[in-house]
C-alpha cells in the first residue's frame, strides 16, 4: 500500500497544483469588483470543495493514482473553478431564496460524498474488513451514494452562479457516472467480490437514494 501512494505522489501532487491553479483564478475573477454575497459564498464554496478534495485525494484515498488520470482530471478542475469564478463575477443576479436551496444541494452532496469516503475508511481500517467489500452506512443508501454526493454538489455550485451555461457541468458529471463510471465499476467490484456485490446489488439502489 505505502508503495502504491508512493507511486502516485506525482500525479496526486499535479492535480492538487492544478485544483489550486484554478482555485486562484476563479477568486480573482470573483474578487475583481469587491465581493457581493454570490461571490462571497462562490469563494467560499471553492476552497471548500478544494479542502475536500485535498483531503481524500492525500488521506482517504488508498488506490493508486497514475498519470493518465492526472492528465484527465487536472484540466477539468482547473476548468471548473475557474469558469464557475468567470459567470459567477458576471452575474447582476441578487442573492436570493432559491440561492439557499442551492446552496443547501451544495452541503448535502458535500456531506455525502465526504462522509460516504470517511465511513468505508474507517471500517477498511478495521482488522478482519480486508478483501471484503464495504456497503453499510451512506453506501447502503445507493451503491454508489459518493457519485450521487457529487452530481449533487456541483449541481447546487453551478446554479450558485446564476448562469445557465454552469449547469453544463453536473449534466455532463452526471452523464459520465451513469453511463461510464459505474458501470465500469460495478464490473470491477462484481469480479472482485462476486457474492458480497451480488447481495448489495440485489439490496441496494444504483445511485440516487430509494429511487434509482
Amino acid at each position: 500500500m505505502h508503495g502504491q501512494q508512493s507511486r502516485s505522489s506525482g500525479p496526486r501532487l499535479v492535480m492538487a497544483v492544478g485544483h489550486i491553479v484554478g482555485v486562484g483564478t476563479g477568486a480573482s475573477f470573483l474578487a475583481r469588483d469587491g465581493f457581493s454575497v454570490r461571490e462571497s459564498v462562490l469563494l467560499g464554496c471553492s476552497i471548500t470543495y478544494l479542502l475536500r478534495y485535498l483531503l481524500t485525494s492525500f488521506v482517504i484515498l488508498q488506490r493508486g493514482v497514475g498519470w493518465a488520470e492526472a492528465a484527465q482530471v487536472t484540466p477539468f478542475l482547473v476548468a471548473v473553478q475557474a469558469s464557475f469564478g468567470y459567470l459567477g463575477s458576471r452575474s447582476t443576479l441578487s442573492w436570493g431564496w432559491f440561492d439557499w436551496m442551492w446552496l443547501g444541494l451544495y452541503v448535502g452532496g458535500s456531506f455525502l460524498n465526504t462522509g460516504s469516503e470517511l465511513q468505508r475508511k474507517r471500517w477498511k481500517l478495521k482488522a478482519g474488513h480486508k478483501g471484503h467489500l464495504y456497503t453499510r452506512g451512506l453506501f447502503s443508501l445507493s451503491m454508489h451514494v459518493n457519485y450521487f454526493g457529487d452530481a449533487l454538489l456541483f449541481t447546487g455550485f453551478a446554479l450558485l452562479t446564476g448562469s445557465a451555461w454552469a449547469v453544463a457541468v453536473p449534466v455532463l458529471m452526471t452523464t459520465l457516472f451513469v453511463c461510464v463510471h459505474i458501470p465500469t465499476l460495478d464490473r470491477h467490484l462484481a469480479a472482485k467480490y462476486p457474492e458480497e456485490f451480488a447481495q448489495w446489488a440485489r439490496r441496494s439502489k444504483k445511485f440516487i437514494p430509494f429511487i434509482y
